[in-house]
């Protein structure tokens, strides 16, 4: 059996509602319902929700570990959240946060417009530089990350760029001039 599926999710705070295969994970700002294959069963004891499989096959273990990882992460966004840091490297390089949408500075000839999604927050320090994305969920919180970080990627030489928090860059040494004797 999987070692994540077969693992309980407890919850807290959380409202959990089971209806044969769909699983409703509800607070009173966020609602996310999840549909389970015809695989996996479901077992919701109070402030616990237990999955199991119907025939012990790998894809089944297979499955089994994967809805349970995507229902406990809705679990965790419900409860806690998610949050995300950036932080914009180089010299004049800045965002801006106005209503929805983020404008970045990044050494271009033109600004950077980005709508947010419904879901995500924002806040942005007096500099500009240190970025915090917020959201219940954990995709969507990926996904918008990944589309900051890509309008100006870590650089190798200079170490400019858009970096997350705990992201090891590799630097490299620049050109040397060799004396020829």
């Amino acid at each position: 059996m999987s070692k994540i599926g077969r693992k309980p999710i407890s919850f807290k705070s959380a409202k959990v509602d089971v209806k044969d295969r769909l699983i409703t994970i509800s607070s009173p700002k966020v609602k996310f319902v999840h549909e389970l294959p015809e695989q996996i069963s479901v077992v919701l004891k109070p402030n616990l929700l237990k999955l199991d499989m119907k025939e012990n096959t790998r894809e089944n273990r297979i499955l089994l570990g994967l809805h349970r990882a995507l229902i406990a992460n809705k679990i965790k966004g419900v409860e806690i959240g998610f949050e995300q840091k950036l932080t914009i490297v180089g010299l004049g390089f800045k965002a801006q946060l106005a209503g929805k949408n983020l404008t970045f500075n990044l050494g271009y000839t033109h600004k950077i417009d980005l709508a947010l999604p419904d879901g995500i927050s924002v806040e942005i320090d007096k500099t500009g530089q240190h970025i915090i994305v917020r959201s219940a969920d954990k995709f969507l919180l990926g996904n918008v990350c990944d589309r900051i970080r890509s309008f100006r990627f870590p650089e190798p030489y200079k170490g400019t760029g858009i970096i997350k928090e705990n992201e090891i860059i590799k630097r490299k040494a620049g050109k040397t001039k060799v004396a020829t004797a």
